[in-house]
């Protein structure tokens, strides 16, 4: 989300780099499959994003993230069998990347607590756009800073059926996952070297 207003011009700014960070969707299975502990793993690889952080001001901070769907591929241990089919059905039965190749989060709000220099505990409250269908998050993590780099790390979980996922089974249904998605996120953004305003 671009700041609209003065105070927002004046906070620095990190690009989100998708190189140096680790974002993972894990999902739970149910089925004959879920006593082996066959949960699936999968890696999101491209994303693009900013980050506007005003440390004296933490709460007026403002996100924005941008996803390929098309770059999630599973990242957990099965054969090449499995792995293929998996990633077939997220893609094109599950995500429906043909329609909605992007997925979007754009925050509406912050709360945040400093737990030392450079060092917060924060809540991103703001808007997922998944499958077409567009629903209110929030997202806890932990944030460090200094004039280099941002990091932030955290979890969270949506439902699938929150965004009209049809549930799906995989490997002649032995294998069904949960409605529940879990992201688990270690970002890194650079500082954007340039004026921040006049």
């Amino acid at each position: 989300m671009v700041p609209t207003n003065r105070a927002e011009d004046l906070a620095p700014s990190y690009v989100l780099d998708a190189g140096m960070s680790r974002f993972q969707v894990k999902a739970y299975a149910s089925g004959m499959l879920s006593a082996f502990g066959h949960n699936p793993t999968i890696a999101i690889r491209s994303f693009t994003g900013e980050a506007w952080f005003r440390p004296q001001a933490p709460e007026q901070s403002s996100l924005r993230l941008e996803i390929d769907a098309v770059s999630l591929a599973m990242s957990s241990d099965a054969n090449d069998k499995d792995r293929r089919e998996i990633e077939r059905m997220m893609r094109e039965e599950v995500l429906e990347t043909a329609r909605f190749p992007e997925i979007h989060f754009a925050s509406s709000g912050m709360e945040a607590n400093q737990l030392g220099e450079g060092m917060y505990a924060m809540k991103i409250l703001g808007k997922l756009s998944l499958h077409g269908v567009e629903r209110d998050v929030m997202i806890p993590c932990n944030v460090t800073i200094d004039e280099e780099r941002l990091r932030a790390g955290g979890e969270f979980s949506i439902r699938q059926t929150d965004y009209r996922i049809r549930l799906v089974s995989v490997a002649g249904g032995t294998l069904k996952l949960k409605d529940e998605l879990k992201f688990q996120f270690e970002i890194v953004g650079k500082q954007r070297r340039e004026a921040f305003g006049d």
